[in-house]
């Protein structure tokens, strides 16, 4: 497939941008790895149960990405959410309650936005991208299926080691790359690992919303999912473990890191935390960027026979989170519509 812009990645900047091009007349192909959109933006159904397993809730001090989050359904938003908070541990994102700033959820689940941002797009799922290659005046890309599809510009919405995998797959690396290199390496992800637990109807009801630990090496959050649904008939929690501890569990079986993580969850909220009716699990290997690892903006870069090569993230742009990405992704689809008009 031929078009303007390829745009790899169908996480928040990654859709930004696409839609802001598609929006100004351009010819603009996404291609996704997964079978759905949104990245860590992720909500499941456990047992007819919705549930949010990855970014917990939306939060910021951006009011035109606040509008663009009230907009999706009518009475879908949960303002405000979580309320009650407890606990002085590190929250994933160390602003997320700065004063002054909004946060909010959502009833059907924080996938809710990336889907509504991939509306009119032409988004190709189960679409791992595996090498990239520049020709005379345009990139080709190719998915694990043998799928091709080419480009004048080309825009990597990716965390960044899954940037430099890429990057280490060209035969010929341009040598405006090089330097490129070193920088991309300076934004670090960490992992977490995930439970989520489901309870059976008449357990006990949570009153907070939000857990941030203090005392525990083995959780960064326990979050009352079920606190953001209309007429829950179960308690769900999520409970995410920081990068540090992640790391160290990362191979072993998830029985056993799940088991720790219930025990702690237990300790800390009553022993009918420990005792779930379901649970499932997930890891999440790029789940958080390194504290002090983001750069100011979105990076483009302009080689040789008029191909163009930008970079959108979490890490693009200060502060990290939902809000830098989307930033990132207005920012780079204004940088390649002017660039091309002058």
């Amino acid at each position: 497939m031929d078009a303007e812009v390829l745009v790899v990645g169908a996480g928040v900047a990654g859709l930004t941008c696409a839609k802001q091009l598609v929006e100004a007349g351009k010819r603009v192909l996404v291609m996704e790895k997964s079978r759905g959109v949104g990245g860590r933006c992720a909500t499941r159904r456990v047992d007819e149960t919705v549930v949010d397993h990855g970014l917990t809730f939306y939060h910021g001090s951006d009011e035109a990405l606040r509008a663009s989050l009230e907009s999706v359904g009518q009475g879908n938003v949960v303002p405000g959410w979580p309320r009650r908070v407890r606990g002085q541990g590190t929250p994933c994102q160390p602003g997320a309650f700065r004063a002054g700033d909004w946060r909010l959820a959502y009833v059907n689940g924080v996938t809710a936005f990336p889907k509504r941002l991939a509306v009119g797009l032409d988004v190709r799922l189960n679409s791992r991208v595996a090498t990239i290659e520049p020709t005379a005046d345009r990139w080709r890309v190719e998915d694990v299926n043998g799928r091709e599809a080419t480009a004048r510009d080309l825009v990597l919405a990716l965390p960044t080691p899954q940037v430099l995998r890429l990057l280490d797959s060209l035969r010929d690396t341009p040598r405006e790359l090089e330097s490129l290199r070193a920088l991309l390496r300076e934004i670090g992800f960490g992992p977490a690992l995930t439970v989520i637990a489901l309870y059976p109807a008449g357990s006990p009801i949570p009153d907070w919303d939000m857990w941030y630990p203090e005392d525990s090496a083995v959780l960064q959050l326990v979050s009352h999912d079920s606190s953001k649904r209309r007429r829950p008939v179960r308690t769900a929690l999520v409970i995410q473990a920081p990068p540090a501890w992640s790391c160290g569990q990362w191979e072993r079986p998830e029985a056993e890191w799940s088991a720790a993580m219930l025990d702690d969850v237990g300790r800390l909220a009553g022993s009918w935390a420990a005792k779930p009716e379901t649970v499932q699990t997930h890891r999440w290997r790029f789940a958080r960027i390194g504290s002090g690892g983001d750069l100011s903006g979105p990076m483009m870069m302009a080689l040789p026979g008029g191909r163009r090569l930008g970079f959108v993230g979490d890490g693009f742009s200060p502060g990290g989170g939902v809000q830098a990405a989307w930033r990132s992704g207005c920012e780079l689809a204004q940088r390649l519509l002017e660039d091309r008009a002058t």
